[in-house]
């Protein structure tokens, strides 16, 4: 089991983004902007970070 992190960062607002794009940030865990938080390198996240990828930056 590969237990690689991902460091990912809300940089853009939600506000006036598609419903389920706010989801997908909250569903990765980010709170406020500039909030970082460490997930697990699977294709599922790596998917999620992808649907949003002008909302977050990542890195690691």
């Amino acid at each position: 089991m590969s237990d690689k992190k991902i460091k990912v960062t809300l940089v853009k607002s939600v506000i006036g983004t598609k419903q389920s794009h706010r989801a997908t940030v909250r569903g990765l865990g980010l709170r406020r902007l500039n909030h970082t938080v460490e997930l697990v390198d699977t294709p599922a996240v790596r998917g999620m970070i992808n649907k949003v990828c002008y909302l977050v930056k990542c890195e690691g």
